[in-house]
C-alpha cells in the first residue's frame, strides 16, 4: 500500500491523469495538476479558502445559462481570454486584430441588408458604421458575413433581458461585390460588467475598475480566411486604458465624427444629428 503523504500527493495525481487516453488530455490534466498543487503550495491554501473558491464556482455555475455565460466573464476579467486569444491568433501586424468573445453573443442573429438598422428604433445617437472588408493583398472580399453586436445606451446586451424575445441590438451583414459594408446602429456607451453575480462580488474587493469602454462586437467566419473576433472602440471613449477584460487595441480605437441632419452613408437621410464612423477590416487568409 502506498501511503498517501503532503510530499507525494501531486506525484501520485499526475501519474493518474497521465492515464487519460488522449495525449492532449494527458497532458493537459497533468500540467493542471502540478499547477493547481504549486498554487495551493505557494499561498498555504486554507481549507476555508478551498471551500470559499469550491462555493464561488458553484455559484458560477448556477448563475450561468444560455443567455449569461458567468465563467466566460470570469475568465475575461482574469486576462486569460485575451492571452488565449492573443495565442491562438498571430495575425499578420496588417490584419485587424483580434479580441475577446465576451459573455453576451448570441447564435442566429437576423440576416440586415446593406444599412440595415440593428437598433430597430431603440433611443440613442444614430450611428453609421462603414467601410470595406479586403484581405492583406488590399483585394475586397465580397459576400462576407458577419455577426455585429453590442449594448443598449444605458450599458445592457439583449443577452441580460429576460423578458426579451427577439433579437436587439444585433444582426447580420454581409459585404458588397466591392466588399463595402454599411451597419445602421446607435452609438454604443461605455458601461459595467455584470456585478450582481460572483465575478462581480470578487471585483468588488479590488480598485479593479469594473467598466468597458464604448465599443462593438464582430464576429468573421468566412470561408478560406481565418476566423476574427474583434470589437471597435470609439476614440476618446473613457475607460479605454483600464478596459475590465483587457481588449483594448489601440489598432481598433476609431473616430465618431458627429454629423447634422442630412445624406447618411447608406444611401439615406437623418432627419436628426447622427454619429458616422468609417473602418476598413482586413482578413488574413488560410494557410
Amino acid at each position: 500500500m502506498q501511503l498517501v503523504t503532503e510530499d507525494n500527493i501531486t506525484e501520485l495525481a499526475v501519474e493518474r491523469w497521465a492515464t487519460a487516453r488522449e495525449p492532449r488530455l494527458a497532458e493537459l490534466m497533468t500540467a493542471l495538476v502540478r499547477h493547481l498543487h504549486d498554487f495551493a503550495r505557494e499561498v498555504r491554501l486554507t481549507e476555508a479558502e478551498w471551500m470559499a473558491a469550491v462555493q464561488w464556482l458553484t455559484r458560477t455555475g448556477q448563475i450561468s445559462d444560455e443567455k449569461r455565460e458567468e465563467f466566460i466573464l470570469a475568465s475575461d476579467v482574469l486576462g486569460l481570454s485575451m492571452l488565449v486569444v492573443q495565442m491562438n491568433h498571430r495575425l499578420d501586424p496588417q490584419a485587424t486584430p483580434a479580441t475577446v468573445l465576451g459573455p453576451f453573443f448570441i447564435e442566429g442573429s437576423p440576416q440586415l441588408p446593406y444599412g440595415g438598422d440593428m437598433s430597430d428604433g431603440l433611443p440613442g445617437v444614430p450611428l453609421y458604421l462603414h467601410g470595406t472588408v479586403r484581405d492583406l493583398a488590399g483585394e475586397p472580399v465580397p459576400g462576407a458575413t458577419f455577426d455585429v453586436w453590442q449594448a443598449d445606451d444605458e450599458g445592457v446586451y439583449e443577452a441580460q433581458l429576460g423578458e426579451v424575445d427577439e433579437a436587439r441590438l444585433r444582426g447580420k451583414y454581409t459585404t458588397r461585390e466591392d466588399g463595402g459594408y454599411c451597419v445602421r446602429s446607435i452609438a454604443p456607451k461605455g458601461y459595467t460588467i455584470p456585478m450582481d453575480g460572483p465575478v462581480g462580488e470578487l471585483i468588488s474587493q479590488t480598485a479593479i475598475s469594473h467598466f468597458r469602454p464604448a465599443h462593438i462586437h464582430f464576429l468573421f467566419a468566412v470561408p478560406g480566411y481565418e476566423p476574427l473576433i474583434t470589437h471597435l472602440f470609439q476614440e476618446g471613449a473613457e475607460y479605454l486604458d483600464t478596459d475590465v477584460v483587457f481588449g483594448t487595441k489601440q489598432e481598433l480605437v476609431v473616430r465618431f465624427e458627429h454629423r447634422e441632419p442630412g445624406p447618411t452613408p447608406d444611401g439615406g437621410r437623418s432627419e436628426v444629428p447622427w454619429a458616422e464612423a468609417r473602418y476598413d477590416f482586413v482578413l488574413q487568409r488560410r494557410g
